[in-house]
């Protein structure tokens, strides 16, 4: 009983940290993208904000777009130090909570198809280059099924 307690303790240490690292992450990408865009307003909705009209000249809507991508791409790197060949996993669960406080913080359940895009193709970034990286680094641990009679 306390083996399983002990990595159900440690499965929601990493998520914990995984969540930490996402937001931590998106905040200093935002910061970095308001800046090169040059836009004044930055507010603590804005990686949850999914009503702004997409627009490839409306500068609003590429910070939150680029943001979102390269917060993906960074995170599923920074994934695989603490989770290491578990990237799938974390990222899968890190988004849903993502969705889940997006919700929570807009006070609706986001609908917009391009929303949606973005959040699948950075997810879909982030285990590609997550799992890369880690099959990389952790391929001496990752374990393969045996298929002799397949």
């Amino acid at each position: 009983m306390t083996t399983c307690g002990f990595s159900i303790r440690i499965v929601l240490l990493n998520l914990l940290l995984c969540v930490i690292i996402f937001y931590s992450v998106y905040y200093v990408v935002l910061c970095f993208c308001f800046t090169a865009f040059r836009l004044q307003m930055l507010d603590g909705l804005a990686p949850f904000d999914f009503k702004t009209s997409p627009s490839w000249i409306h500068s609003y809507y590429l910070v939150l777009l680029v943001s979102l991508e390269i917060t993906y791409l960074v995170s599923g790197l920074l994934f695989v130090l603490v989770v290491e060949e578990w990237v799938w996993d974390y990222a899968v669960t890190v988004t849903v909570i993502h969705i889940t406080i997006t919700a929570a913080v807009m006070s609706e359940f986001p609908l917009t198809l391009h929303w949606w895009a973005a959040l699948g193709s950075g997810l879909i970034l982030m285990v590609c280059v997550g799992q890369s990286l880690a099959y990389y680094l952790f391929k001496d641990n990752f374990i393969y099924p045996v298929l002799d009679n397949f």
